[in-house]
């Protein structure tokens, strides 16, 4: 398992990394990813995630970056105090490869920021890097 950890603007992004043997064929490149996200508003003001970007490589050097509106089908309002929590997966052409990125987020006010997602490993086990 891998993990990281952000605070943006007094919201922290904690995630957890696993691969899913289950889901994943490495003799048809072809392995799976499964991360555990918790969204936690530590901040004393309303916010909301409306969109995600993610820049996902694998162990070529490939760099993939995905847009896309909220989480999950989600955009969810964390009052202060409030988290939300999700799990959801990547798919690699490789063994192993990382993770990172932003939520985009209003805040009551109609102003915005970007809440860091800390780069995390996507990581085989006895994979050689």
């Amino acid at each position: 398992m891998s993990s990281s950890e952000a605070l943006t603007d007094g919201l922290r992004v904690v995630v957890e990394a696993v691969y899913s043997p289950e889901h994943s064929q490495p003799s048809a490149n072809h392995w799976f990813f499964l991360y555990t996200i918790r969204i936690s508003n530590e901040g004393d003001e309303t916010c909301q995630l409306v969109s995600r970007h993610w820049i996902i490589r694998d162990a070529t050097g490939r760099v993939e970056e995905v847009r896309g509106a909220g989480v999950v089908g989600e955009q969810p309002v964390l009052e202060p105090g409030d988290a939300f929590e999700y799990t959801s997966g990547c798919p690699l052409a490789t063994p192993y490869g990382s993770m990172e990125g932003t939520y985009r987020m209003i805040t009551e006010d109609g102003g915005h920021f970007d809440a860091r997602i800390a780069r995390f490993e996507l990581r085989q086990p006895g994979a050689i890097h």
